[in-house]
């Protein structure tokens, strides 16, 4: 059996999405199952020249063998679960993609609450989807949860109950997070974070997952970082130094644009041993450095950006297994082999 797991170790905007593509195109894991907080993420997906975002569905289901699932620790708004059934419908996801029967639902009232909340829009930069509100109802055990709901029948199932029973039978199941480390409830920087922890461990457990069944727990950095929001950044450019380099992200939730800094070491080493890493898969190593943009040979890197790897590696003591080099699933440099 194998059960891997994927998390972002900045404040989110790693590209993960890329990352979780490439890796459930070159895998074939025959589960995939969305952690994380809700429909406050998005994850931007690029498979075969066309372009998705997406809120809840995970982003491997491209891959139309695999089962996607949604544990019961990620806050589901329906409204958005149906649109992505049908945004994706040549991918025949609705046959294939359920919600545990125990994810809370978020309701409109979540939504206003979370819009009209001064401190939580204008403070914190929450995206105003309702899930600090949806979250806290939960806490308060007053949440309904979507075995409840009208608009989710057909669409709910035991999501551990079919994770461990993969896992029994020798496949392969595949867990993304959402968000990042920076993010976190409880190691992120409080109190400008979302509504739960966001880390693996938790992932693991928003779809049932003990601690002994996983193998690998693959962290997400990109080779400069960004966030979103409000909250200190401590390695932050103004967008003009960040407009000479190039490099302008919008969110993919807010469409808000986001903040520029250089690689934040301190926090890569703290968000690897928090998630206890096995690998890191390091992104968009192309806008940092140029001349790497497409390459496929980890020999053709030019010297500085081997010098950057080694010292993320001698840094946190964790390998760079995949690094992205475009935004095709092709521009990818994949060394897992080489840990074998």
């Amino acid at each position: 059996m194998t059960c891997n797991i994927l998390v972002g170790g900045g404040w989110g905007d790693e590209g993960k999405g890329k990352c979780i593509t490439y890796l459930c195109y070159k895998d074939k894991p025959d589960i995939i199952a969305r952690a994380g907080v809700g429909p406050n993420a998005g994850h931007s997906v690029e498979f075969n020249g066309e372009k998705y975002g997406l809120r809840l569905i995970p982003s491997g289901f491209f891959h139309r063998d695999a089962r996607l699932l949604i544990g019961a620790g990620v806050l589901v708004d329906p409204e958005v679960f149906l649109y992505e059934l049908d945004y994706l419908n040549k991918y025949n996801v609705a046959e294939r993609t359920f919600a545990d029967f125990r994810c809370s639902i978020i309701e409109k009232k979540h939504k206003e609450r979370d819009k009209a909340s001064d401190y939580l829009s204008k403070k914190i930069g929450s995206t105003g989807t309702g899930c600090g509100p949806g979250n806290a109802d939960r806490v308060g055990r007053v949440a309904k949860m979507a075995k409840d709901i009208e608009a989710m029948q057909g669409h709910t199932t035991d999501v551990p109950l079919e994770v461990n029973q993969a896992l029994d039978e020798d496949e392969y199941v595949f867990i993304e997070g959402s968000q990042g480390f920076g993010l976190s409830l409880y190691y992120g920087t409080y109190p400008f974070v979302t509504s739960k922890d966001t880390t693996a461990s938790t992932a693991a457990a928003d779809v049932g997952v003990g601690p002994t069944r996983v193998d690998e727990v693959i962290v997400v950095f990109k080779s400069y970082i960004t966030r979103v929001g409000e909250g200190p950044f401590k390695t932050e450019m103004t967008q003009e130094e960040a407009e000479k380099m190039g490099i302008e992200e919008y969110g993919t939730v807010t469409g808000r644009r986001r903040r520029v800094g250089l690689f934040d070491m301190d926090l890569a080493k703290e968000s690897c041993m928090i998630n206890g890493a096995t690998q890191i898969a390091l992104t968009c190593v192309d806008r940092l450095y140029p001349q790497c943009e497409r390459v496929t040979d980890y020999s053709r890197l030019a010297p500085e950006t081997k010098k950057f790897i080694n010292e993320i590696e001698g840094e946190t003591g964790v390998p760079v297994t995949i690094i992205s080099t475009g935004p095709d699933l092709k521009d990818t440099i994949d060394l897992r082999d080489e840990l074998l």
